[in-house]
């Protein structure tokens, strides 16, 4: 392997880290952002709840999704209330 291949190697690696750093500060930022006005934010949202399996959280989904009105996230929503119904009981 040549220099030019190792370092695109390591640059490759370099940022999918970076990625992964940023879209964690992401999450942990705006995981109180579920009723914001802007989708990304919302998403982050999502995400966070996602690993945070409880009944309150299925609550705070199901109000949520009274009130989503974008169409891919109500599909993630829905999605995340029918894993963790079936996680929890």
């Amino acid at each position: 392997m040549g220099p030019k291949a190792k370092a695109a190697l390591v640059g490759l690696g370099v940022g999918a880290l970076i990625g992964l750093i940023l879209a964690q500060y992401s999450m942990d930022r705006y995981r109180e952002a579920l009723f914001s006005t802007q989708p990304l934010r919302r998403l982050s949202a999502l995400s966070y709840l996602n690993g945070h399996s409880s009944v309150e959280t299925v609550r705070l989904l199901r109000d949520y999704l009274s009130w989503e009105q974008h169409p891919m996230l109500r599909r993630r929503a829905e999605r995340i209330v029918r894993r963790m119904e079936t996680q929890l009981g």
